[in-house]
């Protein structure tokens, strides 16, 4: 098992568990499937693509168990990332954590072990 990880703003996962299904945000909507990130890319994923942005959650997941969908595709500069082509059950998560901003702009990460 691996863990990897989604970031996404806090009311988009509240919804997605109101409803039972998280299809992704606008970029994975229009990219064909779910990004996520390992434990090694993550900090550069929340820096890269959500700096500076609040109210966001940290979602950990089993990558064994969200089934053949999840693909592990080289993107930046080689570095393979898991890519869920489908939807996502929201109750697969270990766990959901806020990732709020540090002193210094950057986002404070939880402990990465599920």
């Amino acid at each position: 098992m691996t863990t990897v990880y989604k970031i996404c703003p806090a009311g988009m996962w509240r919804e997605a568990k109101a409803a039972g299904v998280f299809r992704g945000s606008g970029v994975d909507l229009s990219d064909g499937y779910i990004h996520f990130s390992t434990g090694e890319t993550v900090k550069d994923t929340a820096a890269k693509y959500f700096s500076g942005q609040t109210d966001l959650v940290l979602v950990a997941f089993d990558d064994l168990a969200l089934g053949p969908e999840l693909r592990y595709e080289p993107a930046r500069g080689g570095t393979l990332f898991p890519h869920l082509y489908g939807p996502l059950d929201p109750k697969a998560a270990l766990w959901v954590k806020p990732l709020p901003l540090d002193g210094a702009g950057g986002h404070a990460f939880p402990d990465l072990a599920p």
